[in-house]
Parts: C-alpha cells; structure tokens; sequence
C-alpha cells in the first residue's frame, strides 16, 4: 500500500543525503528538491507565531529572499492564500513550499533533504503524524577526511568533528527509541557497498514499491555524473564507489583519529565501526596529552554549547543563512 507522508532525509554533512535523495528522486512517486531547503534549520520559531499577520509576513519574506527556497519557485500568492485556509504554523507554511513543487512535478508524495533535519524530530513529527525520516550515517572519520579535503585549514577540527558525530548518533539513538517505525538509520557505507539492499530496505520503510531502475538515477542525472567522474569515470559501471571508505587511514593525522576514537568508541561501536589501532611515539604521547586532547576538547565542548544555544533559544540566537546564499532582491513568483 503506498503512503504519501513527507519523507525527510537527514545527517551530517558529507554523510551520503544528496546521494540517497537522487535514489528517491527517481521513484515515480517521490519528488525530493536536489538542494536542501533547510526551512526547518533557519526558519523554524524565528519569527514568533505565525498566527499574527506581521510575523508571517516576515517569516515569509526571509524565506522568499533564502536561495535553497527560491529553488523551488515558489508561488508566494498562493502560499498566502492557502496559508491562511488552515493551522498558521511553521510546519504548514514549509510544507506548502514542498507540496506545490511536488504538485508541478506530477509526484503525490513530497521529500526534503536537510542537514541534522533529526534535530526537529519533535515537532515534524506531532505535525505531520505520518512522516518519515531517514537519517544518514557516515563512519565520522572518514567524514572529518572528507571536510579536511574541502577546508584543509584550521585547528582542532577533530573536535568539531567529533562534537558532530556525538550529537548526531545522540539524536538517533533517542529517536529511534521515541519513533519506532517513522524512523530509519543508514549507514553510508552500506548504500554504497549494497546500494539495491539498501534501497529496498528503504522502500519498505516508506512503504513504497522499490523500482530497480533507481539504482540508475533517472531522476537525478546531474548527481550520478558527479559521481561518476569522482569515482571511475565509467558511464557504464555503478555510480557508487567504495573508493572513499577508510579514506581516513590515509588522510587523517593519526593523533586525531586518536582522539576521535576516545570519546565516540561506545557510538563508534553501537554502529558498526572498528577502532583503527593507532601507535603514537613517546613525543607523540606527549603532544597528544598537551596539545592533542585538550584543544579538541574544547573545540568539542564549544561546539555542542553554540548548538544547544541556537536550538533552544531560535528567536534570539537561531540559526542564518549566509550573505551569499540571499537574494539581492526579492522578486516573488507572483503577487499576493
């Protein structure tokens, strides 16, 4: 029986989201947007109750100036019209967004890929009762690999790494036990290494039919291009490669992937990641004792203290999309 509830695909960055977006893309059925709205992360609660004319109407301004948003092409009339016919709630006004992109695409079913979207587990889930979410996992070594190839500069990153790994499996492991059967985690390595398992197992979850020609990303062409020129550069094979698992044995200071494995071993473990042996000299030692250690712990401490802040407190210290990603102007779809 198929369903049409939301389907929220969620994680850390570098962590495979894009990727299981361009599977679900290319369901008959599915439509999910190829960038994250990120509605929920920098909108949600910002703008006091949505019931008040004036906070909307800043709500949805701010929204209409946000490129991820605007991607969508969005009708800004007619999300005031129907806004207005229901619940005023953030989760209403987002999902309006979604449902009328979904509409001119032909699909019944809408998704939407965002960033640590399990933060908001709560409150997407007491809006939309019938909702998914997948949440994606990436061994956070491999992860911290990957971010250092994007931003090689920087010190103590493990511990920002390593902050973003805790909170994250954190939040999976509460879920999981709070939403039994709306939840789902996904290893990384496993859609990669068995992507048609992976894939199958994802479809039941939806309760959708699993459609083989998925694997072959139809509907997201542009993604399974990229893929394949970072991996092989074959058309002809599967887009996915192993290539880039154990990445951090390479790339990784040991003494980071040190500290790393001594404050996440129980969630390591919990999902399936072994401890990599790691041999430090005596000098070694002595730096990760002095320096190693106690900057990354800081940088860790840190970094989950700004995140409890923006979470909690959204009004006043909520999260912002950069300069770069707002629009000059705003020039709406249509006038209200």
């Amino acid at each position: 029986m198929n369903h049409n509830g939301p389907i929220f695909i969620g994680g850390l960055d570098r962590c495979g989201k894009t990727t299981l977006r361009a599977f679900l893309q290319s369901h008959p059925r599915i439509s999910i947007p190829a960038v994250g709205s990120n509605m929920w992360t920098y909108f949600y609660n910002q703008f006091g109750d949505l019931g008040r004319a004036g906070n909307f109407e800043r709500c949805l301004e701010a929204m209409l100036c946000y490129k991820h948003v605007r991607f969508l092409e969005p009708d800004a009339g007619r999300i005031r019209r129907e806004f207005w016919q229901g619940p005023p709630t953030y989760a209403r006004l987002f999902a309006l967004f979604q449902q009328h992109h979904a509409e001119r695409e032909g699909k019944p079913r809408w998704g939407d890929q965002t960033g640590v979207i399990e933060r908001y587990a709560a409150p997407i889930f007491a809006a939309y009762p019938d909702a998914r979410i997948i949440h994606l996992l990436r061994d956070p070594r491999d992860r911290y690999a990957g971010s250092l190839a994007l931003w090689p500069g920087g010190k103590a990153r493990a511990g920002g790494a390593a902050a973003r790994w805790l909170y994250t499996t954190t939040l999976a492991k509460r879920n999981l036990q709070k939403y039994p059967g709306r939840y789902l985690t996904i290893r990384f390595e496993d859609m990669v290494l068995s992507p048609e398992q992976a894939l199958r197992r994802v479809c039941a979850f939806l309760g959708e039919d699993f459609h083989p020609e998925m694997l072959a990303m139809p509907g997201a062409p542009e993604h399974r291009d990229k893929l394949i020129r970072r991996s092989h550069g074959d058309p002809a094979k599967p887009p996915l490669s192993a290539q880039f698992i154990g990445l951090y044995r390479r790339e990784v200071p040991a003494l980071e992937i040190a500290f790393m494995q001594s404050v996440a071993k129980p969630s390591l473990e919990r999902h399936g990641y072994a401890l990599e042996p790691v041999q430090l000299s005596p000098r070694e030692r002595m730096q990760y004792i002095l320096s190693t250690w106690p900057l990354n712990t800081v940088r860790l401490l840190a970094w989950l203290g700004v995140e409890w802040v923006q979470h909690n407190f959204p009004g006043r210290f909520g999260r912002k999309p950069g300069p770069n990603m707002l629009a000059r102007k705003n020039t709406e779809a249509a006038s209200a």
